[in-house]
């Protein structure tokens, strides 16, 4: 009734209509998300070509609704496609599973489509955010060593890291699309094969650990942190590929006790096994120890010697929605922007939080919490042996990833909103 590939079609249109509930809700707060995103002067060949092609000049002054909006027309015409293409195909099915391949042809042209039209160099359907999107994987793919990271970079990147376990859905559902294929059935994944999806779900991470090994290496810089942030992504591979291995674990269980160990998920008997639990809550629990400390800037896990010092709550010096110039990101020059000031701040550190704080003071424990269960749940993403004992079209995967994604969104407001006080002189 709803075949991986419609279930990685919808995860992805759930992140584009994301990214514009990001961006308006940080504009009903009062920060300026395109200021923050700026992508600098660096960018500016890249940028000046693709507006020339489209008619924009970097002199016009857009509505700061302008950004945001052609975002969300791009996800509700991309969400009704994919709706009427899933209608027609499951009416078209009639809940025949002998039919269910005839007709797999309908998911396959309806993701082509939407490729094409991401593509398309007509000014439609949000052309200026669909150029920013191809730009920004572009640096994030092939960005000299010599040249910073973007911050929009870093979140970009951040972003597709939540999409590992959809970008293994969408390898597996190429495969099941093919000739030969069947969305009945996963593919097999046999001798070297086994590897193929594994390394496909690696490659957010090695995308963000080349940013951090980037950053690591400029000359200005003279912290270690990026070499250690660079250490959280490696700790993921580990866990993906030794999940992979687990079907060593189960060759070797049922050699020794017979084929019902195939329908446990729990071998804590084997060594291999053991190594992978120890790996996955090595990463779960670094990563959310980042976010809470370095990306979001609590002290709640700080040591007591390492704490940050205590500075009078001040206003938040925000950059202004308006007097700034449209690049093709929608990001404005420094030079062009003014600054209006949003106090809310609070007056100690509560809960172990940060003097300066944006948003209401109960969303920052809800969204520890849920960071927390949601990290933890992160292994099971990641670990592609733990799917076939749920069934890789199971409910509870799919809600899974779901729920990563909704991580990811409420991760980056606290992350934006600590950019802009880290940022701050003074």
């Amino acid at each position: 009734a709803f075949p991986l590939p419609f279930r990685a079609l919808f995860l992805i249109g759930l992140g584009i209509l994301g990214w514009a509930a990001n961006l308006h809700g940080l504009h009903v707060f009062g920060v300026d998300a395109v200021r923050v995103f700026d992508l600098g002067t660096d960018a500016d060949d890249d940028i000046n070509h693709a507006l020339h092609h489209i008619g924009h000049s970097r002199r016009q002054l857009p509505d700061p609704k302008s950004v945001y909006q052609p975002i969300y027309r791009l996800a509700a015409f991309y969400c009704s496609w994919c709706f009427a293409a899933w209608v027609l195909y499951h009416l078209a099915v009639e809940g025949d599973p002998a039919l269910v391949d005839v007709y797999k042809f309908i998911p396959s042209l309806c993701a082509l489509s939407f490729i094409i039209l991401v593509l398309a160099p007509q000014n439609v359907l949000a052309r200026l955010h669909r150029d920013s999107f191809i730009l920004g994987l572009k640096r994030c793919l092939f960005s000299p060593v010599d040249r910073p990271v973007f911050f929009s970079d870093i979140v970009f990147a951040d972003v597709i890291t939540s999409y590992a376990k959809v970008i293994g859905d969408v390898w597996l559902s190429l495969c099941m699309l093919l000739p030969g294929g069947s969305l009945l059935i996963p593919p097999r994944q046999e001798g070297l094969a086994r590897w193929i999806l594994p390394t496909v779900m690696s490659l957010p991470s090695a995308i963000r650990m080349r940013q951090c090994l980037i950053e690591w290496m400029q000359p200005t810089t003279d912290s270690s942190r990026p070499l250690f942030n660079a250490l959280k992504y490696a700790s993921a591979f580990p866990v993906i590929y030794l999940s992979a291995a687990q079907r060593l674990v189960v060759s070797d269980l049922v050699a020794e006790k017979g084929k019902q160990v195939t329908q446990e998920p729990w071998h804590g008997e084997h060594a291999l096994f053991r190594l992978w639990l120890l790996f996955a809550a090595i990463n779960s629990l670094y990563s959310f120890w980042w976010d809470i400390t370095n990306d979001w800037g609590f002290d709640l896990l700080l040591p007591p010697a390492d704490k940050r010092p205590v500075s009078p709550p001040r206003p938040l010096v925000l950059p202004s929605l308006h007097e700034r110039s449209e690049s093709l990101t929608g990001s404005p020059t420094r030079s062009s922007a003014s600054i209006r000031t949003l106090s809310r701040t609070s007056s100690s550190y509560a809960w172990g939080l940060r003097s300066s704080l944006l948003f209401p003071l109960a969303v920052y424990p809800a969204a520890i919490f849920i960071d927390l269960v949601l990290r933890l749940t992160w292994v099971v993403k990641l670990s592609s042996h733990l799917h076939t004992h749920a069934s890789e079209g199971s409910a509870l995967v799919f809600l899974l990833e779901v729920a990563e994604i909704f991580r990811r969104w409420m991760w980056v407001f606290i992350r934006v909103e600590w950019e802009v006080i880290r940022s701050q002189p003074g």
